[in-house]
């Protein structure tokens, strides 16, 4: 990498501010130590103290003081050489994104590091700025791929709970405008990660959970057929033995009829 500025806890008053329409003309790193307004996309983000964030190189660049507030960061201005942008890439490192930090002393401790190493003449100033800015992005890249599969784990819980519902009570008016709005998701985040985890669409898991319901009840008790379809959920007769016939080959009543 080629080093072209290094900045260490610098702090500004409340009306600091930082206009690039065309950006640096490098990439910069912000390690920002208090909270600061960014304008990503046209609109104000207020970005959290103890955050990380990368600018590429020609990106315009925009943040401000919090109004009333002070503003504190480190920094670096740098590019990359021959293959370092991929590099970079391959850490999967979100640009222009505010990323929290855990441990912000040991991101503060390296830029100071990189500005002691800029200011000397030692043999190896060059590998030693390397060596530090790309342990800050191995640690980035480390608690990025840790807070996922954090979430992975959090929301394979919370969908086993769904799917172990369905699977009970089907007999329930499930949708899945209910079951995301139980996730706290969105309708498209529910359903791509109910997918991701168990294989199948949530609809799908609902159809055979009813369907083995119904197929249950058909072969072990002399419910009508009707309030069977009431039992696995169907508030329409025609809709369940459209279904039944599609999973099973056969109407329900054939199915009853042969003992399953």
């Amino acid at each position: 990498m080629i080093l072209h500025n290094v900045g260490y806890n610098h702090r500004h008053d409340a009306d600091f501010f930082v206009d690039r329409p065309a950006g640096s003309g490098d990439n910069l790193l912000l390690i920002l130590r208090t909270e600061a307004i960014f304008t990503l996309n046209g609109e104000d983000v207020r970005v959290p103290a103890n955050s990380f964030f990368f600018y590429p190189k020609d990106m315009p660049q925009n943040y401000r003081t919090v109004p009333q507030k002070t503003f504190a960061n480190d920094w670096i201005h740098f590019l990359f050489e021959n293959e370092e942008s991929e590099w970079f890439r391959a850490k999967d490192i979100p640009v222009a994104t505010p990323i929290p930090l855990r441990h912000i002393e040991f991101f503060s401790f390296c830029i100071k590091s990189i500005a002691d190493e800029n200011g000397t003449d030692h043999l190896h100033k060059s590998d030693s700025i390397g060596h530090y800015f790309w342990l800050m992005c191995n640690k980035v890249s480390e608690q990025l791929h840790e807070d996922a599969q954090l979430a992975r784990s959090t929301h394979y819980e919370q969908l086993l709970v769904i799917r172990n519902k369905i699977y009970s009570m089907p007999y329930l008016l499930w949708s899945v405008d209910g079951a995301s709005h139980e996730m706290n998701m969105s309708r498209s985040a529910f359903q791509h990660h109910y997918k991701e985890q168990f294989g199948v669409t949530f609809i799908q898991d609902l159809i055979t959970s009813r369907i083995a319901r119904a197929k249950m009840l058909l072969t072990t008790t002399n419910m009508t057929i009707q309030d069977v379809a009431e039992q696995c959920g169907y508030r329409n007769y025609e809709h369940f033995a459209r279904q039944f016939r599609t999973c099973c080959g056969m109407p329900p009543g054939e199915f009853r009829k042969i003992g399953g």
